[in-house]
């Protein structure tokens, strides 16, 4: 993983201008923009701009490809703030994701969406969430639970060997800290994030920094980082 910022790119690039490189995908590199709170920005290696949970922060000004949406709360479904769509661009939802009980999976060409379970007894009903398993192209995959607590499919997703995962902790309206670590530890993941960890704030670095895990990646809303 590399945290990149325009200056340290090439004088190649550089001529192109910082955001055309972003949106070729950074000459084969997947790039990943955490924009606080739940959502993310995801550019492919080809180019591709997937949406996750649209809501906070900044960075929706490239044309989208792929918006996902876990469940229907106003935090994770503010798709005005998507100006713009490329042709062919598809918007998969909860809905779509998850039917009379299967959980689909979509193979886009530049991606493969796996939805997943999510949910919990107090607010979000296990029969409207879904988490999201991304893979890209080279075999790149990235987790994002949504809302939740435990799952029992987190148990199976240990054997994936997920590259990055986040997971809510906002222990509010989802888990707590101490069961996001536990889920944590039970994925196992190369990479793993605590995202969602505030009601109201884009990130908090004291909550971030209590997601104690060995393989923890703290990522501040609004920083873009390599996947690799």
């Amino acid at each position: 993983m590399k945290r990149t910022m325009c200056g340290i790119l090439s004088l190649s690039l550089l001529l192109l201008g910082c955001g055309s490189a972003l949106a070729e995908g950074g000459q084969g590199e997947h790039r990943l923009l955490y924009q606080g709170h739940g959502s993310l920005r995801i550019v492919t290696a080809e180019g591709k701009v997937i949406y996750v949970d649209p809501y906070a922060g900044e960075g929706y000004d490239l044309p989208a490809d792929l918006i996902l949406m876990t469940h229907g709360h106003q935090d994770h479904t503010a798709v005005k703030l998507i100006k713009n769509r490329n042709d062919g661009c598809q918007v998969i939802t909860w809905k779509e994701a998850l039917v009379k009980g299967e959980y689909k999976t979509f193979d886009l060409g530049f991606a493969t969406i796996e939805a997943v379970q999510a949910g919990n007894n107090k607010n979000h009903s296990i029969k409207e969430c879904v988490g999201w398993v991304i893979t890209l192209s080279g075999g790149m995959t990235v987790y994002a639970t949504g809302d939740t607590s435990t799952t029992e499919q987190m148990a199976e997703l240990a054997d994936r060997n997920i590259d990055y995962a986040f997971f809510v902790c906002d222990g509010k309206y989802n888990m707590d800290m101490d069961e996001a670590i536990a889920c944590a530890k039970l994925v196992n993941a190369k990479h793993s994030i605590p995202y969602h960890m505030a009601p109201g704030k884009l990130f908090d670095q004291k909550r971030a920094e209590q997601f104690d895990v060995p393989n923890r990646l703290i990522i501040p809303a609004g920083e873009e980082i390599v996947l690799e």
